[in-house]
């Protein structure tokens, strides 16, 4: 049983938590004494933000069990003690995850700049991957590599998207197991033939072809010699789920409470929609309008109205978005806030919340398949804000099967 007295701190009619002083108070001593830089014997101004959002939490047990983590003490201990609170010291200290979180609150409330993050941590994958390149010349390769294809590239971007930095990093992966396996045999890639090409897909996983986006560029660059050819990453060969299945997850989804409101909305865009986990988790309430009479999405350049039952979700997550405990998120824009400050949610850690129902690429690989089956080509890519080649590739396929179950008919029918 709680016993609620007055706290001798603040005076508040509270729950206490040590030495007659509330939780909040214990809170913000704590902070206080972590953040106080000891030479000046205060809190540095700079940090004065972060200090504030962390004693403000609206749940400040949670916050007290989290701060007094050694891990977590001794981080912001150290950042107390750091000259200048910049992007560039954060990243000279021991690099974990508590780095990480405290960065996107400071970031978060004006301690230092937004950046991108995805970016950054690219740049840093790429300087330590160029050291597991065996043969030097091929490390100068690589470096060039991923300087003038891949961060050029990314640097045209207004951001890096979780696919783009997922697709990078694999094809450099690839091109650098790639060059290595020709060192082991004594070959380089000015002398590359296309022997070498076929044992290297030959021996290996389908992953292997990736190695295809490294030869175009690497021949384009004359740095291999031209001519050769390597067989294309395979695409289009990912399974979908079928009409049936869609119907069972859609069941699930909208009229089960399996799902919190939250995996529900998401998975009614990706089942219904055709949408991919990417657009989904970077959704911002600028895309979603919640009226008492209608729920509206933007999905490309066309708002879609919700429908009753596919608006509930909508609705409860629209009266409680989540992640509102903590320092996390004082104004968040995002639909699916993530654990990071200030951020939506990774699309991995969606797509793996979702698997209890579908595979997202699956569901939304059929979803496309019957939609083109339903409208033309030019409205279903401009309602769903995809390109028209690609609905049009959904659409070929799709007049193919219907194609297959026609003739399937007609056999059975005569014989």
């Amino acid at each position: 049983m709680k016993l609620n007295i007055d706290c001798a701190s603040c005076g508040a009619e509270d729950e206490l938590h040590s030495g007659g002083r509330c939780w909040t108070c214990a809170l913000a001593d704590t902070v206080d004494r972590l953040l106080t830089n000891p030479s000046s014997g205060s809190i540095p101004s700079e940090l004065a933000p972060l200090a504030a959002a962390l004693k403000s939490m609206k749940r400040a047990n949670s916050g007290l069990t989290w701060i007094r983590q050694k891990h977590v003490t001794e981080f912001l201990q150290r950042l107390a003690h750091t000259p200048a609170v910049t992007h560039q010291a954060l990243d000279q200290l021991p690099s974990s995850r508590t780095r990480e979180y405290v960065r996107g609150l400071l970031v978060e409330h004006g301690v230092i700049p937004r950046r991108d993050e995805l970016r950054a941590r690219y740049n840093h994958w790429a300087e330590e991957a160029i050291e597991r390149v065996t043969d030097p010349g091929n490390r100068e390769t690589v470096r060039r590599y991923i300087r003038w294809h891949h961060q050029r590239r990314m640097n045209q971007m207004a951001e890096v998207s979780q696919g783009t930095f997922q697709r990078s990093k694999q094809t450099v992966t690839v091109a650098i197991d790639f060059l290595n396996w020709l060192t082991d045999r004594g070959a380089g890639l000015a002398e590359l033939e296309q022997t070498h090409l076929d044992a290297w897909q030959a021996e290996g996983p389908t992953t292997r072809e990736i190695a295809d986006r490294f030869l175009k560029w690497a021949i384009k660059s004359n740095a291999a010699p031209p001519g050769l050819k390597m067989a294309p990453h395979r695409r289009g060969t990912s399974p979908r789920l079928s009409a049936s299945a869609q119907e069972a997850a859609v069941q699930q989804v909208v009229h089960t409470d399996q799902l919190p409101a939250r995996d529900r909305a998401a998975a009614i865009l990706v089942v219904v929609f055709g949408q991919q986990i990417e657009d989904v988790a970077a959704l911002s309430w600028d895309d979603v309008t919640v009226t008492e009479e209608l729920v509206t999405i933007r999905l490309g350049s066309i708002e879609i109205a919700l429908p009753d039952p596919l608006d509930g979700p909508w609705r409860r997550l629209a009266s409680d978005p989540g992640h509102g405990l903590t320092a996390a998120h004082p104004n968040s824009k995002w639909v699916f806030r993530g654990v990071s400050p200030g951020r939506h949610i990774n699309p991995s850690h969606l797509r793996e919340r979702l698997r209890t129902v579908f595979s997202a690429r699956a569901a939304r690989l059929g979803t496309l398949h019957e939609l083109t089956k339903l409208a033309p080509v030019p409205l279903i890519a401009e309602t769903l804000g995809y390109s028209p080649a690609t609905i049009e590739r959904h659409a070929t396929d799709s007049a193919a099967a219907y194609a297959q179950y026609v003739a399937a008919a007609r056999r059975q029918r005569w014989s």
